[in-house]
């Protein structure tokens, strides 16, 4: 397949890096994002059976700066690190050390406490477990101190019954893989990433940023909301229930999202270094694409991360419907985001996850797709970004999927 430079300058900004023969729509899906939904600096990357076709980036490197974005420009994505670290309780449960069904107490004796002493590992990834919210918010120093904030989230009462419901935990989830993973393992998070999965593949995706590395990162911060007209894009209001859930400060959706308060600087290097899972790794669009494509098969001679029975496991489907805590119809596997009209992915076997503003990864099996996307500009969306959903139709477009 044939691969060349591209190039091209709308509204004085250059795109950089390589499409291969075909995939042009989505440089011109890119390139359009700039020209029209108000992108300051982003990057984009596919792969189709673990062969890169996409690799773009552009813009600068500071959504309120002139410095061009470059090749290795990195940048937090918030939510969409979850599918990252959702990948680790599959490959533990893979190699025969973690039961899905187990009580997580069985691992975590600490968290039965609270009326949880039947919560499953299953539950727990599927965001059932009851416990999106902390009763007392943790400051950053708290939330980035492992024992600390596994403390406190193992004595946290749920605030509905486990297993009857499920509801987004936005922040928690990120002590509840640490503490879980910490117990099977003896590792942090962060460092069981980086010694088994991006580490050995030279990944530049990060859950605690080094600081050899924190020169590459750009600042992220929040973009004018822009949607142009005739673009095509579902064009969504939020609900009443939704917006007013985001301004009472006892709605689970305000309490979840404040699980960490103040609300912390996400261009504070302290933020970038702590290992939370749920919302501060770092990556480039190069790298998340890459360990999506590595879910799926071998890539650039490294061994693929799941064996065809924990893909399946990947992109079932385990909690659905109502979101306690997002206020819309969601789809949960065993902590990967599913495809669903609240977070359009590709097609029906899609599995991966949002950030919060923007970034997106995911993997298809059922056409070989891995998309990576990174943004610096945040927008006010939760799960369906349109600059990401028009890249994801650009890919669709050339990779047309039958049951989609």
């Amino acid at each position: 397949m044939g691969a060349g430079r591209a190039t091209g300058s709308v509204a004085q900004v250059d795109v950089q890096g390589t499409v291969a023969a075909g995939w042009e729509p989505v440089r011109d899906a890119f390139l359009r994002n700039f020209e029209q939904r108000g992108e300051r600096g982003a990057a984009v990357a596919v792969h189709r059976d673990g062969v890169k076709v996409v690799d773009l980036w552009a813009g600068s490197r500071d959504v309120d700066g002139t410095d061009p974005w470059t090749e290795e420009t990195a940048q937090v994505v918030r939510s969409a690190t979850k599918g990252v670290a959702a990948a680790v309780p599959l490959i533990l449960h893979q190699r025969g050390l973690l039961d899905p069904d187990a009580p997580v107490a069985a691992y975590w004796p600490d968290f039965k406490a609270a009326g949880k002493d039947r919560v499953t590992i299953r539950q727990l990834l599927a965001h059932q477990a009851g416990v999106p919210v902390l009763d007392r918010p943790l400051a950053l120093a708290e939330a980035a101190d492992l024992p600390t904030a596994t403390a406190a989230i193992a004595a946290q009462a749920p605030v509905w019954e486990p297993g009857t419901a499920h509801g987004y935990h936005a922040h928690t989830f990120s002590w509840l893989l640490s503490g879980l993973v910490h117990h099977v393992t003896g590792r942090t998070i962060g460092s069981w990433v980086a010694d088994e999965i991006t580490g050995p593949r030279g990944l530049d995706l990060w859950i605690g940023l080094p600081p050899a590395e924190a020169r590459r990162v750009g600042r992220i911060g929040p973009v004018e909301e822009i949607e142009p007209a005739g673009s095509g894009a579902l064009r969504l209001r939020p609900k009443r229930s939704v917006t007013e859930a985001y301004n009472d400060p006892e709605s689970l959706t305000r309490r979840a999202f404040g699980a960490i308060d103040p609300k912390p600087d996400e261009n504070d290097p302290v933020y970038r270094a702590a290992e939370l899972p749920g919302s501060a790794g770092v990556a480039t669009a190069r790298a998340l694409a890459a360990f999506y494509a590595a879910t799926l098969g071998p890539v650039d001679g490294h061994d693929r991360l799941f064996t065809p029975d924990t893909l399946t496991l990947a992109r079932t489907e385990e909690s659905a419907g109502p979101d306690k805590v997002l206020l819309v119809g969601t789809r949960f596997g065993l902590g990967h985001m599913l495809h669903g009209p609240a977070s359009p992915l590709l097609g029906p076997s899609s599995f991966g996850h949002p950030g919060r503003g923007g970034s997106l990864g995911f993997a298809d099996p059922d056409s070989g797709i891995a998309f990576g996307y990174v943004t610096n500009g945040m927008r006010r969306t939760v799960t369906a970004d349109p600059r990401a959903q028009s890249l994801v139709r650009a890919v669709r477009s050339v990779a047309p999927l039958s049951a989609a």
